[in-house]
């Protein structure tokens, strides 16, 4: 009888990597639950198997095999008690730190608990048996897969990392008996590059380099990213909270959130991945991406991660500056991110009066050397459109991204320098949160802080968010409408004043404009400010709306005509059968 690969994409994609990731020695023993994964790699080639059928002894030949050898040893067992019987060879694998994959496999997590013959729970790991325990769950979406993608290369370097040591995969079978498989899908490979390997070279085209949320830049570093766009015709894509001021810096949410309108730019042959969380939702179509971090961990934020560097960034920019040969600085596609970024900007109206319009006439007017603090979603998106002077630097509390703890977050960071400006823009619902905050004893003269009161979470009524297809219903518990005095023009007003606050307002355009230079004076003031700028939900919907769709292409413009004839279901319908 002719038998192949299993068809559970699970088994198929941890075979597949361990083959990329060169696991080829496996010490398989007897049993039914794990029969999809050993019937797989027993008929490839590549895999160099052994039999055990005590588990207790083929977990200490593993630590035997891959001492001498030098290579990755893979257990291979059943369900019930079997997997138990590895723990003292794996704690002998820890301790020593000897490359052992424990693949075990279990049945569908849910009849754990459930009085079902030979189900176990393995969700929780001694401490010292393994470095990594992952599960790896039957695929049934591409998100799953995609998901478990990430989760097994994560395994499999792990068994290298950081001198070496065991590994745990739980992997689950559904007792699928079809093996008729017969070429092995090749999974992506995510490979780590740690400080002394020895370097990829980077692919021929575009090159760009992503920046999420960052610390302060030093001089050494903003001169090693432009040493290296400069050789290498880089660019720089940031939102505020990037906080890169060198030659290459593009604030690139204007191109990248066009709904009717894919730019060429904005697909790299390859995107540099650097920094930390970010808040601008980027849509970038990069063929691979490499992320560059001391801390070393997989994060696919792309998902067209290819390689982790486990360094400084610095020592990554310098390494590659040291490669690059001497030539002009070239800047061709830096230049063609700016060219869009100003077709796209000279389109944009006179918008309404809403967050988008004040970051429109603020952004540049912030004083020199001044911190911009903004309150996540709807505030960070409204003013990554517009650029600030290159002196500013910009925080947003996207780490846990919780509406929480923004005034305070400002707070600490005027008790920094009280010489320094430390502006705050915040919306109602994250000020109110936060309002304790204002009565700190610590607040000093430099904190002006700029409340968008719109009476909700506007972001549950913008056009582009689910909650919007409710409408006036969405108020009531989804944008939590009508709380905090309900855009009262007392409260806050009575609230600052009493607090010692210099208290400003504004309710129009033309109230704003006579009041925002007062907010933006250069000079210490006597005072800590806050400014309520009172908008309107329907108005802050209608301003991101015109913002999102400022350039239109003949594939956006089709697009918009199936969404109105078809509907939104009617397309997603469209794309499955396309995608089949």
């Amino acid at each position: 009888m002719d038998t192949y690969y299993s068809k559970e994409v699970n088994v198929q994609i941890l075979v597949s990597l361990m083959k990329s990731h060169g696991i080829r020695k496996v010490i398989a023993s007897p049993g039914t639950t794990n029969i999809n994964f050993v019937a797989s790699v027993q008929q490839d080639p590549y895999f160099e198997l052994y039999s055990s059928v005590d588990e207790r002894s083929a977990a200490y030949i593993a630590c035997g095999l891959a001492a001498e050898s030098g290579e990755p040893v893979a257990l291979s067992c059943t369900g019930a008690t079997a997997s138990r019987n590895y723990i003292p060879g794996l704690t002998e694998a820890y301790y020593r730190k000897l490359p052992v994959l424990a693949v075990t496999a279990t049945q569908h997590p849910g009849r754990i608990g459930q009085n079902i013959a030979q189900v176990i729970d393995r969700r929780a790991i001694l401490n010292d048996i393994v470095n990594l325990s992952i599960q790896a769950p039957i695929v049934h979406t591409e998100e799953d897969k995609w998901s478990l993608n990430v989760q097994i290369n994560r395994a499999l370097s792990e068994l290298r990392r950081h001198g070496g040591g065991p590994v745990h995969i739980n992997l689950e079978t559904s007792y699928n008996k079809d093996f008729t498989l017969k070429e092995l899908p090749q999974a992506r490979v995510i490979k780590r590059v740690c400080y002394g390997d020895k370097l990829p070279k980077l692919p021929n085209g575009k090159i760009a380099i992503f920046v999420g949320n960052h610390r302060k830049w030093s001089e050494e570093l903003t001169k090693a990213v432009d040493e290296f766009c400069g050789k290498y015709n880089s660019v720089v894509l940031c939102d505020h909270t990037s906080n890169y001021r060198g030659k290459y810096r593009v604030l690139v949410n204007l191109i990248t959130d066009q709904k009717q309108y894919t730019s060429p730019c904005i697909s790299p042959e390859l995107l540099i991945d650097i920094g930390n969380v970010s808040g601008a939702y980027m849509s970038l179509k990069p063929e691979q991406v490499w992320r560059v971090n001391p801390d070393g961990e997989i994060r696919d934020t792309f998902r067209k991660l290819t390689k982790v560097f486990e360094m400084k960034e610095l020592t990554f920019f310098e390494a590659y500056n040291a490669q690059g040969s001497a030539q002009e600085k070239r800047r061709e596609y830096y230049d063609e991110f700016v060219a869009e970024q100003v077709k796209i900007a000279e389109k944009i109206p006179e918008l309404p009066f809403s967050n988008p319009w004040i970051a429109q006439y603020t952004a540049n007017r912030l004083p020199d050397n001044s911190i911009l603090y903004l309150g996540i979603l709807n505030t960070l998106r409204s003013w990554n459109y517009f650029e600030t002077p290159e002196s500013v630097t910009c925080y947003s509390n996207t780490g846990g991204f919780g509406i929480d703890g923004g005034v305070s977050a400002l707070v600490g960071m005027s008790l920094s320098n009280r010489e320094k400006l430390c502006f705050g823009v915040v919306g109602d619902l994250g000020f109110f949160y936060d309002l304790n905050a204002l009565g700190n004893r610590h607040i000093g003269n430099n904190v002006r802080i700029m409340l968008i009161n719109n009476g909700r979470g506007a972001e549950f009524r913008l056009y582009s968010h689910p909650a919007s297809r409710f409408g006036k219903d969405a108020d009531a518990y989804m944008a939590a409408a009508g709380h905090y005095g309900a855009q009262s023009r007392k409260l806050v007003k009575h609230y600052a004043e009493d607090l010692g606050y210099e208290y400003l307002s504004a309710s129009s355009k033309e109230e704003y404009l006579s009041a925002v230079d007062r907010f933006l004076t250069p000079k210490l003031t006597n005072k800590p400010m806050v400014f309520e700028v009172f908008t309107d939900h329907q108005c802050e919907s209608d301003a991101l709306k015109i913002i999102k769709n400022l350039e239109i292409s003949v594939t956006g413009s089709a697009k918009q005509f199936a969404k109105k004839i078809l509907g939104e279901k009617g397309v997603q319908a469209v794309k499955k059968i396309l995608n089949k």
